[in-house]
Protein backbone atom coordinates (compact mmCIF):
# COMPACT_ATOMS: atom_id res chain seq x y z
CA UNK A 1 0.00 0.00 0.00
CA UNK A 2 1.12 3.55 -0.73
CA UNK A 3 2.47 5.34 2.34
CA UNK A 4 0.51 8.25 3.74
CA UNK A 5 2.19 11.65 4.09
CA UNK A 6 2.00 14.04 7.03
CA UNK A 7 0.20 17.25 6.08
CA UNK A 8 2.47 20.10 7.21
CA UNK A 9 2.41 20.66 10.97
CA UNK A 10 -1.03 19.06 11.37
CA UNK A 11 -1.86 15.61 12.73
CA UNK A 12 -3.45 14.65 9.41
CA UNK A 13 -1.89 11.87 7.35
CA UNK A 14 -2.96 11.85 3.73
CA UNK A 15 -2.64 9.82 0.55
CA UNK A 16 -0.21 11.44 -1.94
CA UNK A 17 -3.04 12.13 -4.39
CA UNK A 18 -5.98 14.24 -3.24
CA UNK A 19 -9.15 13.36 -5.14
CA UNK A 20 -10.75 16.48 -6.58
CA UNK A 21 -14.50 16.73 -6.02
CA UNK A 22 -15.14 19.45 -8.58
CA UNK A 23 -16.62 16.95 -11.06
CA UNK A 24 -19.15 15.51 -8.60
CA UNK A 25 -22.54 16.92 -9.55
CA UNK A 26 -21.07 18.38 -12.74
CA UNK A 27 -19.64 15.86 -15.23
CA UNK A 28 -20.20 12.93 -12.87
CA UNK A 29 -23.63 12.18 -11.41
CA UNK A 30 -24.06 10.60 -7.99
CA UNK A 31 -23.76 7.01 -9.26
CA UNK A 32 -20.56 7.78 -11.20
CA UNK A 33 -19.20 9.78 -8.26
CA UNK A 34 -19.82 6.90 -5.83
CA UNK A 35 -17.97 4.54 -8.18
CA UNK A 36 -14.96 6.89 -8.38
CA UNK A 37 -14.94 7.44 -4.62
CA UNK A 38 -15.16 3.69 -3.99
CA UNK A 39 -12.27 2.98 -6.35
CA UNK A 40 -10.15 5.74 -4.82
CA UNK A 41 -10.75 4.38 -1.31
CA UNK A 42 -10.00 0.84 -2.50
CA UNK A 43 -6.63 2.07 -3.81
CA UNK A 44 -5.80 3.41 -0.33
CA UNK A 45 -6.93 6.98 -0.99
CA UNK A 46 -8.20 8.99 1.97
CA UNK A 47 -7.93 12.70 1.00
CA UNK A 48 -10.97 14.25 -0.72
CA UNK A 49 -11.00 17.88 -1.83
CA UNK A 50 -14.17 19.86 -2.49
CA UNK A 51 -15.65 23.34 -1.99
CA UNK A 52 -19.02 24.71 -0.97
CA UNK A 53 -19.38 26.35 -4.41
CA UNK A 54 -18.96 23.13 -6.45
CA UNK A 55 -20.76 23.09 -8.84
CA UNK A 56 -22.76 26.32 -8.84
CA UNK A 57 -21.62 27.10 -12.41
CA UNK A 58 -23.77 24.31 -13.85
CA UNK A 59 -27.22 25.34 -15.05
CA UNK A 60 -29.80 24.23 -12.52
CA UNK A 61 -27.26 23.83 -9.69
CA UNK A 62 -27.16 26.08 -6.64
CA UNK A 63 -23.75 25.16 -5.19
CA UNK A 64 -22.96 22.45 -2.67
CA UNK A 65 -23.77 19.57 -5.02
CA UNK A 66 -20.30 18.05 -4.61
CA UNK A 67 -20.43 18.23 -0.81
CA UNK A 68 -23.89 16.63 -0.84
CA UNK A 69 -22.71 13.71 -2.97
CA UNK A 70 -19.64 13.20 -0.78
CA UNK A 71 -21.85 13.36 2.32
CA UNK A 72 -24.23 10.77 0.88
CA UNK A 73 -21.26 8.52 0.07
CA UNK A 74 -19.81 8.85 3.59
CA UNK A 75 -23.20 7.93 5.06
CA UNK A 76 -23.71 5.00 2.70
CA UNK A 77 -20.23 3.57 3.35
CA UNK A 78 -20.00 4.43 7.06
CA UNK A 79 -16.35 5.42 6.63
CA UNK A 80 -16.20 9.00 7.89
CA UNK A 81 -13.32 8.31 10.29
CA UNK A 82 -11.20 6.83 7.49
CA UNK A 83 -11.36 9.91 5.25
CA UNK A 84 -9.79 13.38 5.39
CA UNK A 85 -12.34 15.87 4.05
CA UNK A 86 -11.16 19.25 2.78
CA UNK A 87 -13.64 21.93 1.73
CA UNK A 88 -13.58 25.67 1.14
CA UNK A 89 -15.40 28.91 1.87
CA UNK A 90 -15.91 32.25 0.04
CA UNK A 91 -17.47 31.39 -3.33
CA UNK A 92 -20.88 29.80 -2.63
CA UNK A 93 -23.62 31.98 -4.14
CA UNK A 94 -25.28 32.31 -0.71
CA UNK A 95 -22.04 32.75 1.23
CA UNK A 96 -19.86 35.13 -0.76
CA UNK A 97 -16.72 36.52 0.85
CA UNK A 98 -14.82 36.00 4.07
CA UNK A 99 -16.52 38.09 6.69
CA UNK A 100 -16.67 36.38 10.08
CA UNK A 101 -20.43 35.86 9.80
CA UNK A 102 -20.11 34.38 6.31
CA UNK A 103 -17.33 31.98 7.29
CA UNK A 104 -19.30 30.64 10.25
CA UNK A 105 -22.61 30.32 8.38
CA UNK A 106 -20.92 28.69 5.37
CA UNK A 107 -19.14 26.16 7.59
CA UNK A 108 -22.45 25.13 9.18
CA UNK A 109 -23.99 24.72 5.72
CA UNK A 110 -21.01 22.60 4.56
CA UNK A 111 -21.28 20.41 7.66
CA UNK A 112 -24.97 19.79 6.95
CA UNK A 113 -24.33 18.84 3.33
CA UNK A 114 -21.39 16.61 4.24
CA UNK A 115 -23.44 15.00 7.00
CA UNK A 116 -20.58 15.26 9.47
CA UNK A 117 -19.72 17.04 12.70
CA UNK A 118 -16.29 18.27 11.59
CA UNK A 119 -14.33 19.42 8.55
CA UNK A 120 -10.77 18.08 8.61
CA UNK A 121 -9.22 20.86 6.52
CA UNK A 122 -11.05 24.15 5.88
CA UNK A 123 -9.68 26.47 3.20
CA UNK A 124 -10.35 30.10 2.47
CA UNK A 125 -11.07 29.50 -1.23
CA UNK A 126 -10.17 32.93 -2.61
CA UNK A 127 -8.65 35.55 -0.36
CA UNK A 128 -10.63 38.78 0.02
CA UNK A 129 -8.05 41.53 0.66
CA UNK A 130 -10.79 43.93 1.78
CA UNK A 131 -11.39 41.75 4.87
CA UNK A 132 -8.71 42.12 7.59
CA UNK A 133 -6.75 38.94 8.24
CA UNK A 134 -7.60 39.42 11.92
CA UNK A 135 -11.31 38.94 11.14
CA UNK A 136 -10.71 35.88 8.94
CA UNK A 137 -8.36 34.11 11.34
CA UNK A 138 -10.54 35.03 14.30
CA UNK A 139 -13.59 33.38 12.71
CA UNK A 140 -11.62 30.30 11.66
CA UNK A 141 -10.18 29.99 15.16
CA UNK A 142 -13.71 30.01 16.61
CA UNK A 143 -14.63 27.10 14.33
CA UNK A 144 -11.56 25.17 15.48
CA UNK A 145 -12.31 25.86 19.15
CA UNK A 146 -15.92 24.73 18.59
CA UNK A 147 -14.68 21.43 17.14
CA UNK A 148 -16.31 22.09 13.76
CA UNK A 149 -12.96 22.38 11.96
CA UNK A 150 -9.76 20.45 12.75
CA UNK A 151 -7.25 22.47 10.71
CA UNK A 152 -7.31 25.58 8.52
CA UNK A 153 -5.67 26.36 5.21
CA UNK A 154 -5.57 28.98 2.46
CA UNK A 155 -5.93 28.99 -1.31
CA UNK A 156 -5.46 31.71 -3.93
CA UNK A 157 -3.71 34.10 -1.57
CA UNK A 158 -0.72 36.42 -1.96
CA UNK A 159 2.50 35.84 -0.07
CA UNK A 160 1.97 39.16 1.71
CA UNK A 161 -1.50 38.26 2.98
CA UNK A 162 -0.42 34.73 3.87
CA UNK A 163 2.47 36.03 5.95
CA UNK A 164 0.23 38.57 7.69
CA UNK A 165 -2.22 35.76 8.55
CA UNK A 166 0.49 33.49 9.95
CA UNK A 167 2.04 36.33 11.93
CA UNK A 168 -1.34 37.23 13.46
CA UNK A 169 -2.02 33.59 14.41
CA UNK A 170 1.41 33.34 16.06
CA UNK A 171 1.07 36.66 17.86
CA UNK A 172 -2.39 35.90 19.26
CA UNK A 173 -2.01 32.16 19.76
CA UNK A 174 -4.86 31.38 17.36
CA UNK A 175 -5.40 28.61 14.80
CA UNK A 176 -2.72 28.72 12.13
CA UNK A 177 -2.79 27.73 8.47
CA UNK A 178 -1.18 24.31 7.97
CA UNK A 179 -1.58 24.05 4.20
CA UNK A 180 -1.74 26.09 1.04
CA UNK A 181 -3.57 25.23 -2.16
CA UNK A 182 -1.81 26.94 -5.07
CA UNK A 183 -2.30 26.68 -8.84
CA UNK A 184 0.80 24.70 -9.78
CA UNK A 185 1.83 22.24 -12.47
CA UNK A 186 4.48 21.64 -15.15
CA UNK A 187 3.07 24.32 -17.44
CA UNK A 188 2.19 26.78 -14.68
CA UNK A 189 5.14 27.19 -12.36
CA UNK A 190 5.22 30.94 -11.76
CA UNK A 191 1.80 30.70 -10.09
CA UNK A 192 3.57 29.18 -7.06
CA UNK A 193 7.35 29.11 -7.34
CA UNK A 194 9.21 32.04 -5.86
CA UNK A 195 7.97 34.11 -2.94
CA UNK A 196 4.90 32.01 -2.13
CA UNK A 197 6.71 28.67 -2.24
CA UNK A 198 9.61 30.04 -0.21
CA UNK A 199 7.20 31.32 2.44
CA UNK A 200 5.40 27.97 2.61
CA UNK A 201 8.72 26.17 3.01
CA UNK A 202 9.92 28.58 5.69
CA UNK A 203 6.66 28.35 7.65
CA UNK A 204 6.21 24.58 7.36
CA UNK A 205 3.07 24.68 5.23
CA UNK A 206 2.09 21.74 3.05
CA UNK A 207 1.24 22.56 -0.56
CA UNK A 208 -1.75 20.77 -2.12
CA UNK A 209 -1.70 22.05 -5.72
CA UNK A 210 -4.81 22.33 -7.86
CA UNK A 211 -4.88 22.15 -11.68
CA UNK A 212 -2.15 19.55 -11.13
CA UNK A 213 -2.77 18.19 -14.64
CA UNK A 214 -3.46 21.57 -16.29
CA UNK A 215 -7.16 20.83 -16.96
CA UNK A 216 -6.17 17.48 -18.49
CA UNK A 217 -3.37 18.68 -20.78
CA UNK A 218 -0.76 16.79 -18.76
CA UNK A 219 -2.62 13.50 -19.21
CA UNK A 220 -1.25 13.48 -22.75
CA UNK A 221 -4.65 12.99 -24.39
CA UNK A 222 -4.50 16.42 -26.06
CA UNK A 223 -2.41 16.13 -29.22
CA UNK A 224 -2.15 18.06 -32.47
CA UNK A 225 -5.00 17.06 -34.78
CA UNK A 226 -7.06 15.36 -32.07
CA UNK A 227 -10.40 16.46 -30.65
CA UNK A 228 -11.31 15.66 -27.05
CA UNK A 229 -14.92 15.83 -25.91
CA UNK A 230 -14.57 17.53 -22.54
CA UNK A 231 -15.87 20.74 -20.95
CA UNK A 232 -12.23 21.55 -20.21
CA UNK A 233 -10.88 20.80 -23.69
CA UNK A 234 -10.27 24.37 -24.82
CA UNK A 235 -8.39 25.31 -21.63
CA UNK A 236 -6.20 22.23 -21.93
CA UNK A 237 -5.57 22.39 -25.66
CA UNK A 238 -4.20 25.94 -25.54
CA UNK A 239 -0.96 24.56 -24.07
CA UNK A 240 -0.40 22.72 -27.36
CA UNK A 241 -0.04 26.09 -29.03
CA UNK A 242 3.00 26.98 -26.91
CA UNK A 243 6.55 25.76 -27.44
CA UNK A 244 6.84 25.00 -23.73
CA UNK A 245 3.68 22.91 -23.75
CA UNK A 246 4.92 20.78 -26.64
CA UNK A 247 8.38 20.47 -25.08
CA UNK A 248 6.91 19.32 -21.75
CA UNK A 249 4.71 16.76 -23.48
CA UNK A 250 7.65 15.34 -25.48
CA UNK A 251 9.75 14.99 -22.33
CA UNK A 252 6.87 13.42 -20.40
CA UNK A 253 6.36 10.92 -23.23
CA UNK A 254 9.99 9.79 -23.07
CA UNK A 255 10.13 9.47 -19.28
CA UNK A 256 6.71 7.80 -19.07
CA UNK A 257 7.80 5.22 -21.66
CA UNK A 258 10.99 4.49 -19.69
CA UNK A 259 8.89 3.66 -16.63
CA UNK A 260 6.01 2.00 -18.47
CA UNK A 261 3.80 4.56 -16.74
CA UNK A 262 0.99 6.82 -17.95
CA UNK A 263 1.88 10.40 -18.89
CA UNK A 264 -0.49 11.71 -16.18
CA UNK A 265 1.25 9.68 -13.46
CA UNK A 266 4.61 11.00 -14.62
CA UNK A 267 3.44 14.63 -14.54
CA UNK A 268 2.02 14.14 -11.05
CA UNK A 269 5.24 12.45 -9.90
CA UNK A 270 7.24 15.54 -10.90
CA UNK A 271 4.82 17.74 -8.96
CA UNK A 272 4.79 15.48 -5.89
CA UNK A 273 8.59 15.67 -5.77
CA UNK A 274 8.72 19.48 -5.60
CA UNK A 275 9.57 21.29 -2.34
CA UNK A 276 6.59 21.65 0.06
CA UNK A 277 4.21 19.56 -2.10
CA UNK A 278 2.41 16.88 -0.09
CA UNK A 279 -0.41 15.79 -2.40
CA UNK A 280 -1.43 17.15 -5.80
CA UNK A 281 -5.17 17.35 -6.49
CA UNK A 282 -6.64 15.65 -9.55
CA UNK A 283 -10.17 14.64 -10.39
CA UNK A 284 -11.60 11.62 -12.18
CA UNK A 285 -14.95 11.58 -13.92
CA UNK A 286 -14.81 7.81 -14.42
CA UNK A 287 -13.24 4.86 -12.63
CA UNK A 288 -11.10 4.23 -15.73
CA UNK A 289 -9.33 7.57 -15.25
CA UNK A 290 -8.34 6.81 -11.66
CA UNK A 291 -5.36 4.38 -11.89
CA UNK A 292 -3.20 6.98 -13.66
CA UNK A 293 -3.84 9.39 -10.77
CA UNK A 294 -3.37 7.13 -7.74
CA UNK A 295 -0.24 5.68 -9.38
CA UNK A 296 1.65 8.79 -8.29
CA UNK A 297 2.21 7.17 -4.91
CA UNK A 298 4.29 4.39 -6.47
CA UNK A 299 6.21 6.19 -9.22
CA UNK A 300 9.63 7.58 -8.26
CA UNK A 301 11.45 9.63 -10.89
CA UNK A 302 15.24 9.84 -10.83
CA UNK A 303 16.97 13.14 -10.08
CA UNK A 304 17.98 13.29 -13.74
CA UNK A 305 14.38 12.78 -14.92
CA UNK A 306 13.10 15.43 -12.53
CA UNK A 307 15.77 17.83 -13.80
CA UNK A 308 14.82 17.15 -17.44
CA UNK A 309 11.17 17.96 -16.74
CA UNK A 310 12.12 21.06 -14.77
CA UNK A 311 14.26 22.24 -17.70
CA UNK A 312 11.58 21.43 -20.30
CA UNK A 313 9.01 23.41 -18.34
CA UNK A 314 11.19 26.47 -17.78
Amino acid sequence: MTSLRKLGSSDLEVFPLSLGGNVFGWTADETQSFAVLDAYAAAGGNFIDTADSYSAWVEGNVGGESETIIGNWLKARGNRDDVVIATKVSQHPDFQGLSAATIKAAADASLRRLGTDRIDLYYTHFDKPEVPVEEIIGALDELVKAGKVRHIAASNISAERLKASLDFSDREGLARYVALQPHYNLVSRDTYEGELQELAEREGLAAVPYYALASGFLTGKYRAGTTVGSPRAEGAARHLRTERGRRVLDTLDEIARAHGAPVATTALAWLAAQPTVTAPIASARTVEQLPALVGVGELRLTDEELARLTEASA
